[in-house]
């Protein structure tokens, strides 16, 4: 009895290692191949090309591996594979993609648009125009 339920302990850890998050932007070759259908060749294109920028999302991995279209996609996520925290077809983490994205800046957008906005309802008023709130 003690040795079906240690096999069976043993075969639930199996299974749960085999089916664990391997993010393409972190993982290192071995962990890529451990997912199901990716091999060498897939998992040094996705190193190659990950050297050049980290994916965004799936369809940025999509356009930029080639011969991971949809359906390998979904066959790939399904064996564990996510990008930037998410499995194909899922919202993205917001958190996971915020790390990659670029900070830009909008110097001043809301207050030259404000300062536009107050000065033409000063010529409005100057003018005789009827404004009413």
């Amino acid at each position: 009895m003690l040795m079906k339920s240690l096999s069976a302990l043993v075969l639930a850890l199996c299974t749960s290692l085999a089916l664990a998050a391997v993010d393409v932007n972190k993982a290192d070759q071995a962990a890529l191949e451990s997912v199901k259908g990716i091999g060498p060749a897939l998992s040094s294109k996705i190193l190659a090309e990950r050297k050049v920028g980290a994916f965004k999302d799936w369809p940025d991995l999509m356009q930029r591996i080639v011969g991971v279209g949809p359906k390998n996609a979904v066959r790939l996520s399904d064996g564990g594979l996510t990008v930037n925290g998410s499995t194909f077809g899922s919202k993205p983490d917001p958190r996971a993609a915020a790390a990659t994205r670029p900070v830009v800046a909008q110097a001043g957008a809301n207050a030259s648009g404000n300062a536009n906005a107050n000065a033409n309802a000063g010529a409005n008023r100057s003018a005789g125009a009827d404004v009413r709130r």
